[in-house]
């Protein structure tokens, strides 16, 4: 990148071989970026890098050459061409970078008047990239008119067959074909261009092919001629509409190309038209397949979304716009039950009634996916109110629906409703919305529900922590806590619970019963109830504590199939004897249709392990499963004192005592609730009464 002084001053410390490659590279790197954006480069960015490398060391060696070499640096202009820079924009970018580069290069920063050097250089190579240009631009015009010279010699020796050929593939094409002068004045047109405007040829040769193409298209179409005429354009192909005699549009292609003689001097221009409607109408309609759900034909969950984000900036500002998300309930058992082919009828009804239930609103009626239906209303003076129109789509959709003239089937919903919510809302956010009060609603049991700030942010929250809970639990955050059972009578020690406990770094110590719920609501209800269970008896084992364990299961830890074996595994592992490991089962679990819990109940129970039932609240149950304990259902503990309790409460204890089992407590706070407790005859008390640490096991 250096050289000597041009005028024999004292040798300046050369840089390095390899600094010079490095600056040149980088040098080159961004030149050939630049121009790659200016010109379409028939080469790898490897070899326009390394090509442009070498142009910027001789361009560097022509500025510090003494006088400066102007040859060289047109050479390096003419070699740019020949790499087929030749972008509108290409010598510009290349005169900034290389400009920049020369003038700030400090190994040339001693050298005498550089900037005129400069100057003389890149004016030099803008000459020779000038000349080249010129040159190449003449190569094949030459190149073109020595062709069009040699096809129309070979036309004059072969005139007869020449024109016998041109007049059958004229007539003959099935593409359409028209020969115009240069203003675009129909001399001849073929069948198939007649056939195709619903005009005769004749009255085709009386107008212009300007006349034939839409008016929204004519000057473009005119300019493109023009550029085709002029040079500047060598052939012609673009997509344009043509206008029948009808008035009916129609898209089509153009190809045309400029008709020359003997000297290349425009004569006369061809067009040859393709009838693109078909084609056009079936990328339309992949189109709206593609935004539409196929088996309804609603819009689909992009389709809205893209949509929803207009309707809520066009919106009323007073009034704004109301989102329904609706779910259909029990889906699942129609098609199930009725076959998918009934169920897609159902959708199909579905979808046809929501569409006349908001007909009257102008609302956007879309499928989201699966049994979910979604629905904006814009809001007018007129729109009926939010109660009004959910009352209007659960009347349509209770109305049965008569399959094969005899079964008439009826589908219920639940609805999220968002109403008038903040125009900058993005669809996102809004979907969202909706779909959290959606599933509010379903969890409460309730038909609809309206969108509310507040549990919004509540949900909100709960699925983040949910969303979490994985990793929390990989990372060691959710571990084994454990709470003593007390004897109601002599307040010793029977026994001790594990429980679930969540160490979050922001949100503190989450109990129990919150990572129970949200464990179930995630799918980690199964692996994290296991883990618990597995985890306590380990810690049980090793701590040499000789009181039984309680460890409370969840619905699907009761009915899993694999529950008997894995507490097997875990009695093995640890060697803890059967009668010291007391998992608690849920009462409804018991009771449930698939008896799978039923039957692991009763299986524990052959190998020696005592399980109990948490919930209780029937005595009968106790006839069924065998349990050695029994925990009183919650909402029974809270309503002790009832008149019309606490005598059937009394009455279900002595029943559990009658049957063997010992009755246990949680939840209890104060002295005086034990005391009431112990009257009772309640054998085993837990809750905030009694702190006591379980020896050498950590506290829940």
């Amino acid at each position: 990148m250096t050289a000597p002084h041009p005028h024999g001053d004292a040798p300046r410390k050369k840089p390095s071989a390899e600094r010079a490659a490095r600056r040149l590279a980088a040098l080159a790197r961004k030149w050939g970026y630049l121009v790659s954006t200016t010109a379409y480069l028939p080469h790898t960015p490897e070899e326009i890098e390394r090509e442009l490398a070498a142009l910027s060391g001789r361009l560097f060696a022509a500025v510090v050459s003494d006088p400066p070499d102007l040859a060289a640096a047109a050479d390096a202009g003419g070699r740019l061409v020949e790499l087929r820079c030749v972008g509108a924009d290409s010598l510009r970018r290349s005169l900034e970078v290389l400009g920049k580069a020369l003038l700030r290069e400090p190994e040339l920063g001693g050298v005498e008047r550089l900037a005129e050097r400069v100057v003389l250089v890149l004016g030099a190579f803008s000459s020779g990239y000038g000349e080249m240009l010129r040159e190449d631009i003449q190569k094949r015009q030459e190149g073109l008119s020595r062709a069009l010279l040699k096809v129309e010699q070979e036309t004059r020796q072969k005139q007869v067959i020449t024109r016998a050929q041109f007049e059958e593939v004229f007539a003959g094409s099935a593409s359409g074909v028209a020969l115009t002068d240069l203003d675009g004045r129909v001399l001849r047109a073929n069948a198939a261009l007649a056939k195709t405007l619903n005009r005769t040829p004749a009255e085709i040769a009386a107008l212009t092919l300007f006349d034939l193409v839409h008016p929204e298209d004519v000057e473009q179409l005119r300019e493109s001629y023009r550029e085709l005429v002029a040079g500047r354009l060598h052939r012609l192909r673009a997509g344009r509409r043509l206008v029948g005699k009808d008035g009916e549009p129609m898209w089509a292609t153009f190809a045309a190309s400029v008709i020359r003689d003997a000297v290349g001097t425009p004569r006369q221009l061809l067009t040859i038209v393709d009838d693109d409607t078909e084609v056009s109408l079936l990328q339309r309609r992949l189109s709206h397949q593609a935004l539409h759900d196929a088996l309804t034909g609603l819009p689909n969950r992009q389709f809205f979304s893209t949509r929803l984000e207009t309707l809520l900036r066009d919106a009323d500002p007073a009034r704004g716009i109301t989102l329904f998300h609706l779910d259909l309930d029990g889906f699942s058992r129609i098609n199930g039950g009725l076959g998918q082919e009934l169920g897609d009828r159902v959708l199909r009804g579905v979808a046809a009634k929501l569409k006349t239930v908001f007909e009257p609103e102008k609302a956007l009626v879309a499928r989201l996916g699966g049994d979910e239906f979604g629905v904006v209303v814009p809001n007018t003076a007129d729109t009926p109110g939010v109660v009004t129109l959910v009352r209007r789509i659960t009347r349509e959709l209770a109305e049965a629906e008569y399959v094969d003239g005899e079964r008439g089937v009826a589908v219920s919903a639940a609805i999220g409703v968002v109403h008038r919510p903040p125009r900058d809302t993005t669809p996102a956010e809004l979907l969202r919305a909706s779909d959290l009060t959606l599933r509010r609603a379903q969890r409460t049991g309730s038909q609809w529900g309206l969108f509310d700030r507040d549990l919004d942010r509540r949900d909100r929250h709960d699925y983040g922590l949910a969303a979490s809970m994985a990793g929390a639990w990989e990372n060691g955050d959710i571990v084994a806590g454990y709470r003593v059972l007390v004897s109601a009578t002599s307040g010793a020690v029977g026994g001790v619970e594990a429980r679930l406990r969540w160490n979050h770094p922001a949100e503190g110590v989450l109990p129990h019963e919150t990572c129970v719920r949200l464990a179930a609501e995630t799918g980690l209800a199964l692996p994290l109830g296991t883990w618990l269970l597995r985890t306590a008896a380990e810690q049980l084992a090793a701590a040499g504590i000789g009181v039984p364990l309680v460890v409370e299961l969840t619905p699907q830890q009761a009915a899993d199939p694999e529950l008997v074996g894995e507490l097997r595994g875990v009695l093995e592992d640890t060697g803890l004897p059967p009668d010291r490991l007391r998992p608690g089962f849920p009462a409804p679990a018991l009771t449930a249709e698939s008896g799978d819990a039923a039957d692991n109940i009763k299986v524990l129970a052959e190998i020696g392990v005592r399980a109990e039932i948490h919930g209780f609240a029937d005595a009968c149950c106790l006839t069924e499963f065998p349990a050695g304990t029994v925990r009183i259902s919650a909402d029974l503990a809270a309503k002790r004192e009832h008149p019309l309790v606490t005598g059937p409460l009394s009455a279900l204890i002595d029943a559990a005592h009658a049957a063997g089992a010992s009755v246990s407590v949680a939840g209890v706070r104060t002295a005086d609730e034990a005391a009431w407790w112990q009257e009772r005859g309640v054998d085993l008390l837990t809750g905030p009464a009694f702190p006591e640490r379980p020896g050498g096991l950590p506290a829940c």
